[in-house]
């Protein structure tokens, strides 16, 4: 009998566990005008305390060097990317002085074992964050933009992190894909 409470308490937080990760994420279908955007903001996220998954050698999301970067809320949004599809992603703060980061990775299927803080590999991974020094010949605004999402002849998964940087937790947003014909 113990046996028996003990199976189904266990099966039960399984289960729970399961759901919890799922109702993280949001998932965003693209519609026929290869063009989406969904509003959101950083308090509907949550902290995520161990981001070294991100400068694991299998993923290589970005460096170590730019975790502070990547301290804030986190909101996930995952699509759907068919074989022969390019996504070019990117998010508008709301305020343009907030500073936000942005992440983008491939995977066959989204589950728990691949979403982070749990995602141990993955096909690519791109980010992009307010930069340390000024680049040669380019000017970086409030946005922040990640492109080469894409899929040539098998389908994948894309999970997106919007992301407040040192510690931001609260500030809205547009994130926007567009397909890339």
């Amino acid at each position: 009998m113990k046996f028996i409470i003990f199976f189904f308490l266990n099966l039960h937080i399984t289960v729970m566990s399961f759901a919890q990760q799922d109702s993280n994420i949001k998932w965003i279908e693209m519609p026929a005008t290869n063009v989406v955007s969904v509003s959101g903001d950083l308090a509907e996220g949550n902290f995520i305390s161990d981001i070294s998954w991100a400068w694991n050698s299998a993923v290589a999301c970005f460096p170590q060097t730019q975790s502070r970067k990547f301290t804030g809320h986190h909101v996930l949004y995952a699509i759907d990317l068919p074989a022969y599809t390019e996504y070019e992603i990117w998010v508008e703060p709301s305020d343009k002085n907030a500073n936000f980061s942005i992440y983008a990775y491939q995977v066959g299927t989204i589950s728990t074992n691949n979403t982070v803080p749990n995602l141990s590999s993955c096909i690519r991974c791109e980010a992009d964050h307010k930069w340390d020094y000024k680049k040669r010949g380019q000017v970086q605004d409030h946005t922040r933009r990640v492109k080469d999402i894409l899929a040539t002849t098998s389908p994948y998964q894309v999970l997106i992190g919007v992301v407040g940087a040192e510690g931001l937790a609260m500030g809205g947003f547009q994130l926007h894909i567009k397909k890339k014909l």
